[in-house]
């Protein structure tokens, strides 16, 4: 698993999350202001695509997580 790859997986889950708590038809409605995290997610999704830097993909990279994923080496050739 790669870090762009783990990103769009934490902020895919992380908004579903938020929107099912914060939208008052759903029936795990706690509080609107989760949709305040829903916008920050996507601020920051929107940010990362102009800059291509992300708090969550530095914290992955300095935890190990590989940026890229490489080929086996038989496959290599």
């Amino acid at each position: 698993m790669t870090i762009d790859r783990l990103i769009r997986i934490f902020a895919g889950s992380f908004i579903l999350i938020s929107l099912m708590l914060g939208v008052e038809a759903s029936p795990l409605f706690v509080s609107s202001w989760f949709l305040a995290f829903t916008a920050f997610v996507g601020a920051n999704l929107l940010q990362f695509g102009f800059t291509n830097v992300c708090p969550l993909g530095w914290m992955l990279g300095k935890m190990g997580v590989p940026a890229t994923c490489e080929a086996p080496a038989a496959s290599r050739g």
